[in-house]
């Protein structure tokens, strides 16, 4: 489970039948069952741990800040302007998913105002998939931890794939428990998921252009970084600290550089800090003046990331320069100046 920011998600469409507020903080709802949200937004129960819900069968409901102890889909299908999250602000687009997991936060806080909600909600409790094989997957589908910034614009086609497959597990509810039923729910969710992670893959891909522009801010930040030493105070920079540079969740952040570039971003990271420590080696600094100056606690550390990296230590490194024809070219004549 991912824990996110009360900030992560500023939207409307979240809703709970139990309060808590902290004194100079906002109002915040708790989501904790299926039920919870169901009786809020005016949903009968159709099953004790799966909700389907089209949003133009209820009444128009109030805003509500809510923390989630359930995973949710929602599928809208209005237009929500303005809204503010970290580093910018956004608008939505019609059929735009957001997903939420336990332990996050999102929605916007009451106002009085009552709002009619367009599209489709799909929520089910942790313990509907308990002990079955989607259990074991739900790491893969990393969107649920993206920010709302990073929802994903379905295409029509893309749209009606997703109500189909809400449609029947909605209409799966209706069927007798007869051993089967929950089998089938947890695979329709699990085809959802699927689905989601085709459509986010096809708009990594029509984003090119946007995406390129992050990798090549991704490596002005590298340099930048150690251009300012902070890796002399901070260690190593991490994933985490550069898609909060780049004002993207962890997750998207590394799904994109994946599927950009085929290896992940901590990969990049370590791909350019061993350049940089080649260039010194190469340049004459020692083992450990070269750990510490990169950013390793211990020197050890840097070794086994090197020969990993590079297959071979360091020092095996330096030993093969040493004994290139090119290299010992260089010495002699920098010898000869010196002379």
């Amino acid at each position: 489970m991912v824990y996110v920011s009360p900030l992560r998600i500023n939207n409307n469409i979240f809703a709970s039948a139990t309060t808590k507020k902290v004194k100079g903080m906002a109002k915040i709802e708790k989501v904790n069952t299926v039920h919870d949200y169901n009786a809020y937004v005016g949903q009968a129960d159709e099953h004790r741990l799966a909700s389907v819900i089209n949003y133009d069968d209820l009444p128009p409901i109030r805003h509500s800040l809510n923390s989630y102890g359930i995973y949710g889909l929602f599928l809208r299908e209005d237009t929500l302007v303005d809204l503010t999250y970290g580093c910018g602000r956004y608008d939505y687009d019609e059929s735009t998913l957001i997903c939420v997991a336990p332990g996050q936060t999102g929605g916007k806080e009451d106002n009085g105002e009552r709002v009619a909600l367009k599209g489709w909600a799909l929520l089910f409790h942790p313990d509907l998939i308990r002990g079955t094989f989607l259990e074991g997957r739900m790491h893969r589908y990393s969107f649920f931890a993206y920010n709302v910034n990073e929802a994903l614009h379905m295409r029509p086609g893309e749209r009606d794939i997703l109500v189909a497959c809400l449609k029947l597990i909605k209409q799966e509810f209706q069927a007798p428990d007869d051993g089967c039923r929950d089998s089938i729910i947890v695979g329709l969710i699990d085809i959802v998921l699927q689905y989601c992670s085709r459509f986010y893959n096809r708009q990594f891909s029509s984003h090119r252009q946007q995406n390129s522009d992050i990798l090549t801010r991704f490596e002005q930040l590298m340099h930048s970084y150690y251009d300012s030493e902070r890796q002399l105070t901070d260690g190593l920079p991490t994933v985490q600290a550069c898609a909060s540079e780049l004002c993207l969740s962890s997750n998207y952040f590394a799904d994109l550089i994946k599927k950009q570039t085929g290896i992940t971003a901590g990969e990049h990271i370590h791909r350019f800090v061993m350049s940089m420590a080649k260039s010194r080696l190469t340049a004459g600094e020692q083992v450990c003046q070269v750990a510490y100056a990169l950013g390793f606690e211990y020197p050890q550390h840097f070794s086994r990331l090197f020969k990993k990296m590079e297959g071979c230590t360091p020092s095996e490194y330096i030993a093969s320069r040493n004994r290139r024809p090119d290299h010992r070219a260089d010495n002699a004549n920098t010898g000869a100046t010196a002379g």
